[in-house]
């Protein structure tokens, strides 16, 4: 694995100093998903980063869902690129791609991780008593399934350019539907085209 780096002569979007900003790239297989290549947009001034998954071969916007039940599909692998928007409907949780929002591979104990964290800053800042028992049930339920009691949930990966994959054979696979190609945010833009 090479790595390739290069200067990008446009001022960083964060702190808009010229000259700090820099883009890593490098080719990699990740077993069973293929050729990925791994894109980092940085910031040596400011510490600001962005990291994107991009297939080499072209993905059709689709939708992968697990449901979880046990420790065989906690360790399912993942690539989530920026685009994607990740919910467990049984929680009514979602987290759509922001303006700085990063790709990662993890696997779904992983991804569940990432919600728990979530929950928990949110907690802290609650005093409404109905919200602080709405948030410590999500986080009951999510501490269940993550040590394979309670009922389950579903997680689901949405993707409307296609670059995220969920890989275990209880996955189950669909095209989005015209109305989430319309909602579905597609996360940040590449500063780098942006003048």
């Amino acid at each position: 694995m090479s790595i390739m780096e290069s200067d990008i002569d446009m001022p960083c979007p964060i702190c808009s100093k010229s000259g700090q900003l820099k883009m890593a790239s490098h080719i990699d297989d990740i077993p069973y998903f293929g050729e990925h290549t791994q894109v980092t947009l940085m910031c040596n001034a400011c510490g600001w980063r962005q990291t994107d998954f991009i297939p080499a071969e072209g993905k059709k916007p689709g939708a992968s869902s697990l449901f979880i039940s046990g420790e065989d599909e906690l360790r399912a692998r993942v690539v989530r690129s920026s685009s994607c928007t990740i919910s467990i409907p049984e929680l009514e949780l979602e987290v759509s791609p922001g303006t700085s929002n990063t790709g990662y591979v993890s696997n779904i104990e992983g991804v569940l991780d990432r919600f728990i964290q979530v929950v928990e800053m949110v907690l802290k800042d609650l005093d409404d008593p109905t919200q602080v028992g709405a948030a410590t049930r999500i986080l009951l339920v999510l501490s269940e399934v993550k040590e394979g009691r309670g009922s389950g949930i579903t997680v689901e990966f949405l993707d409307p350019r296609g670059h995220s994959m969920v890989l275990h054979e209880n996955t189950v696979n669909r095209e989005l539907t015209e109305e989430e190609l319309e909602s579905l945010p597609l996360g940040p833009e590449p500063p780098v085209i942006e003048k």
